[in-house]
């Protein structure tokens, strides 16, 4: 089969932001953003939200991890131990307050793990949450526009902008996937197995984030690491074959990444992580560039593929 990249076929499929999705959005925002006020004339009741130091002690010794500063804590959540937050109702800013708890028998710290042990807190302040209305006012103070009717047209703009990304994103990688079906590709053994291993890796450190262990996994689904391996294997294969299509386009096209692109792609790269240049480059060694070196050469063989399909527009 001859490998083609120029001169394929595909639709893109254009949707228009309707303004129920604007509302929707709204919506969301309304119920992100309360209004916040300070509670001044009355002690902490249930519902409000107490911002508290507190430091924790069993037997007369403070434990690691037992202590907070500038704690938001919402009364009646459940956030806390059982009987925490009952302890603090009824006391105002500035009050010293000695919380009495026992810890859960099955507490995830063993060493805390059924035993007694004191809270000592300050209150620091109480807050209640309103929801905003639907007006000028919420425009102003959370969509930063001079009216509603501003703020709609704005996040209609943007939430445009950003359909039209993510359907030309996936356009590109329809049209790398086609190419890469024609391209006369054997998989071998080895680099699937470091593929299928490195997915692995990947999907445990998801599963960290999330206060999960493969094998609390796997004991929740009924399944073993080993059928889990087995389940990677065709994404490991479209992936491993998609990478050898992209470096046959190079070689052909004689692509190269330049210094000004690789700049650029650092710079995106410490935006996208809320870092400046200058504090991502403690991470920047030889394994990094050929990564950003990667990703400049993906983008432009994948521009490449773009610029010479045809492309049908559905609306």
């Amino acid at each position: 089969m001859e490998f083609k990249y120029r001169g394929l076929s595909a639709t893109l499929d254009r949707h228009t932001v309707t303004d129920a999705e604007v509302d929707t959005h709204i919506q969301r925002l309304l119920q992100q953003n309360p209004r916040v006020a300070e509670v001044t004339d009355r002690p902490a009741a249930q519902g409000d939200e107490v911002i508290l130091d507190y430091a924790g002690f069993c037997d007369g010794v403070q434990f690691p991890g037992g202590t907070g500063e500038n704690q938001a804590l919402v009364l009646g959540s459940g956030m806390f131990i059982p009987g925490f937050e009952e302890q603090l109702i009824d006391k105002v800013p500035g009050e010293e307050v000695t919380v009495k708890v026992t810890f859960p028998k099955e507490y995830h710290a063993e060493e805390l793990a059924g035993k007694d042990a004191e809270f000592r807190c300050v209150i620091k302040s109480i807050r209640i949450k309103d929801p905003y209305e639907l007006d000028d006012t919420f425009a102003k103070e959370v969509g930063g526009c001079e009216n509603l009717q501003q703020m709609r047209q704005k996040l209609q703009e943007s939430l445009q902008a950003y359909t039209d990304e993510r359907g030309e994103m996936d356009l590109q990688d329809r049209l790398l996937q086609q190419a890469s079906e024609t391209l006369d590709f054997t998989c071998p053994q080895e680099k699937l197995d470091d593929a299928v291993n490195e997915q692995m890796k990947t999907f445990e450190a998801q599963l960290t984030r999330q206060g999960l262990s493969l094998e609390m996994y796997c004991s929740f689904m009924n399944t073993t690491q080993q059928e889990l391996l087995e389940e990677m294997v065709p994404s490991a294969k479209t992936a491993l074959r998609r990478q050898a299509a992209i470096d046959r386009i190079v070689e052909l096209e004689k692509l190269e990444a330049t210094d000004e692109e690789i700049g650029q792609a650092i710079a995106l790269v410490a935006r996208q992580n809320d870092m400046t240049v200058e504090q991502l480059k403690p991470y920047y060694n030889e394994d990094f560039r050929q990564a950003i070196i990667k990703s400049v050469l993906t983008g432009k063989v994948m521009a490449l593929i773009r610029e010479h399909a045809t492309v049908t527009v559905v609306s």
